[in-house]
C-alpha cells in the first residue's frame, strides 16, 4: 500500500501526512488533534510560544487525541542589534502605526525562549519533534533521543540535509521553493537555495539515509502522489490545512488564501527580517523596496508584532503577513478529518490509474 511508508512507519502514523507546523498560532489543538486523529500528523508550530504556552497545548491536544503529533521549534540563533538600522525601521513602520492609530515600536529587549522551550517539550516527552532555521546542539539532540522522541529538521538543500542527518535527525523535511512561510536556509544564501520541491527531494533523498517529507507546493491528491514517484515518504502541507474551520488563521487571512492565485505569492524579508512566502499586499509592496535598511530576523520580526497584531483586530489585511504557499489558489474550506480522507482517497486513485 502508498500509505505504509518508511515515515508512516517511523512515526506510527496511518498515512505518511503531515501538517505543518506553521508558528503564529494557525495550529491550535483543535487542528492538531483532527489531523492526528484523522490519520496524519498535527503538528503545533510553537517558535513564538512561552513555556506555558506549549505546555498548555501538549496537554489539551492529548484530551482530545491519543495519537502521535509534533511539536515544532526555531533552532536557537544569534541576534545582532544595531540601533541606527533599528531607528530607520521604526521610520519606515511610522505611517502604517498612525493607519491603525497606535504607538510606534520601540527597540526590543529581546528574550530568547528557546532553552525554556525546549525543555518543556522534553519534559512533557512528545512523540515528535521537529525544528527549522539551523541544527539543535548536540546536548539537546541526545536529550530528545534520550526521551524516545522522533527528531525531525528542515533543509532546503543538499548541503543542510547532509548536515540534519549527521547530527542525528530520524526524517528530514526537504522545504521546495514553493513553499509558504519562512524559508528554513541555514547554510547558505537563501537566494540560492530558492531550489523547487520537484528539484529538490529526489537530489536529497539520493544523498541521505533517513527518510525525506516533501514540502512546499502541495495541496492535494496530484501532489502527494508526485512526492512519493520523487522518492519522498511522505509530505508536509500547510497551506492547505490553513482554511480548515479547526485552523485559529483570522477569518480575513482565510478570506485572502481561498480569493488567491497563482501570481498571488512572492518571497519578502519585510515583516520579519527573514524571507518568507506570503500574500503581497500593500506593505509588502511599499516596504520590500527598503528591505536593505531594515534589521535582521528576529529584530524586525518585533518591530513589525504590534502593527501585525492589531491589523489582525481591526481586518486589515494589507498590513498582515498572510503566509502561504504559491499553490494557494487550490484551497478549500472543509474539516480537517474530511481534508486528510480526501487526500488519501485521491491518491489512492491516482496510483489505481497509473497502474
Amino acid at each position: 500500500m502508498w500509505r505504509d511508508t518508511t515515515l508512516s512507519q517511523l512515526l506510527s502514523i496511518a498515512y505518511p501526512i503531515i501538517q505543518a507546523p506553521m508558528a503564529g498560532g494557525a495550529t491550535g489543538p483543535e487542528l492538531v488533534g483532527a489531523v492526528s486523529q484523522a490519520g496524519g500528523l498535527g503538528s503545533f508550530g510553537f517558535g513564538y510560544s512561552s513555556s506555558d504556552q506549549i505546555a498548555r497545548g501538549i496537554r489539551d491536544v492529548r484530551e482530545l487525541t491519543d495519537k502521535p503529533f509534533a511539536v515544532n521549534l526555531f533552532a536557537p540563533q544569534a541576534a545582532v542589534t544595531d540601533d541606527l538600522q533599528v531607528q530607520k525601521a521604526i521610520g519606515h513602520l511610522h505611517s502604517y502605526h498612525v493607519q491603525l492609530n497606535i504607538d510606534d515600536p520601540q527597540i526590543p529587549q529581546l528574550h530568547d525562549l528557546y532553552q525554556e522551550q525546549i525543555d518543556v517539550v522534553i519534559g512533557e516527552r512528545v512523540p515528535v519533534f521537529t525544528f527549522t532555521f539551523g541544527l539543535l546542539p548536540e546536548r539537546d539532540m541526545q536529550r530528545m533521543h534520550d526521551e524516545g522522541i522522533i527528531v525531525g529538521g528542515t533543509a532546503t538543500n543538499v548541503r543542510e540535509a547532509l548536515m540534519l542527518q549527521e547530527v542525528g535527525v530520524d526524517f528530514i523535511i526537504a522545504q521546495g521553493s514553493e513553499a509558504g512561510g519562512h524559508r528554513g536556509t541555514f547554510a547558505a544564501d537563501w537566494k540560492k537555495s530558492m531550489i523547487g520541491t520537484m528539484a529538490l527531494v529526489p537530489q536529497i533523498t539520493s544523498r541521505v539515509r533517513v527518510p525525506v517529507v516533501a514540502a512546499g507546493g502541495i495541496m492535494d491528491g496530484r501532489g502527494i502522489a508526485a512526492s512519493l514517484a520523487l522518492g519522498a515518504s511522505g509530505v508536509q502541507m500547510g497551506t492547505a490545512f490553513l482554511t480548515c474551520p479547526e485552523s485559529k488563521a483570522a477569518p480575513i487571512y482565510k478570506e485572502a488564501i481561498l480569493a488567491s492565485t497563482d501570481e498571488s505569492t512572492v518571497i519578502m524579508t519585510a515583516f520579519s527580517g527573514k524571507p518568507a512566502r506570503g500574500i503581497k499586499n500593500l506593505f509588502a509592496s511599499e516596504l520590500e523596496p527598503h528591505a536593505d535598511d531594515l534589521p535582521p530576523y528576529p529584530i524586525q520580526n518585533e518591530l513589525t508584532k504590534a502593527m501585525r497584531r492589531e491589523a489582525t483586530k481591526q481586518s486589515r489585511s494589507e498590513f498582515m503577513s498572510l503566509w502561504a504557499g504559491q499553490a494557494s489558489s487550490l484551497s478549500a474550506v472543509k474539516p480537517a478529518a474530511q481534508l486528510v480522507a480526501d487526500l488519501t482517497q485521491e491518491v489512492g486513485n491516482i496510483i489505481a490509474r497509473l497502474e
